[in-house]
C-alpha cells in the first residue's frame, strides 16, 4: 500500500471534495444510521457556489493515495472547531483520519488556539476518544424532516512550552 500525503487543499478539490463527503455519509455512515438518516444528512453530493462558500472559511487539509483524494478534514481557525472529518469508506481503518488529525490539530496549535470543538457523528465519536476529545452531549438534530444524533465534543490544547 502506497503512503498518504496530506496537503492543504486547492480549489481544484472542490467537485472531489463534494463527491467524497456525499459517499462517505452515504456508504461509511450508513453503519451507524439509517438510509433515512443518511440522505436527510447528504441528500445530493455538494457543489457549486454554495459548496465553495460553505469551504471557503475552513482550513482544509486533504489525504491523497497515489493521487487520488482518499480523506479531508477541515476546521475554523478562529474557533477552532472542526466542522468536516471524512475519509473514503474503503480507506477507513487505515490511518487516512489520523494523518489527517495530527495536520490539524498542530495547526490548532500553531494558532494557539485553547480549545478544540466539534459535532461527531457516531461513526467519528471513537476517533476523537482516541484522540483524547471528551463528549459534552449528545444531540438530536433535524435535517429534512429527520432526526439524526451526534456529540458536542472538545479537546483542550495543552499550551506550546517555548524552550
Amino acid at each position: 500500500m502506497s503512503a498518504i500525503i496530506v496537503r492543504s487543499s486547492r480549489e481544484s478539490d472542490l467537485e472531489a471534495l463534494g463527491a467524497l463527503f456525499h459517499r462517505s455519509v452515504r456508504e461509511g455512515a450508513s453503519r451507524m444510521y439509517s438510509p433515512e438518516q443518511c440522505a436527510a444528512w447528504s441528500p445530493m453530493v455538494p457543489a457549486g457556489d454554495a459548496w465553495r462558500q460553505r469551504l471557503a472559511p475552513l482550513d482544509t487539509v486533504v489525504a491523497e493515495r497515489n493521487g487520488c483524494i482518499i480523506g479531508f478534514m477541515s476546521f475554523e481557525p478562529k474557533d477552532g472547531y472542526v466542522d468536516f472529518a471524512f475519509v473514503a469508506p474503503e480507506e477507513m481503518g487505515k490511518g487516512v483520519a489520523a494523518s489527517l488529525y495530527a495536520v490539524v490539530e498542530g495547526r490548532a496549535r500553531s494558532l494557539r488556539l485553547e480549545h478544540i470543538t466539534t459535532e461527531a457523528s457516531e461513526l467519528a465519536r471513537p476517533f476523537f476518544e482516541k484522540q483524547d476529545w471528551k463528549v459534552s452531549e449528545r444531540q438530536e438534530i433535524v435535517r429534512q424532516g429527520v432526526t439524526l444524533h451526534n456529540y458536542r465534543m472538545s479537546k483542550t490544547l495543552a499550551p506550546v512550552v517555548q524552550q
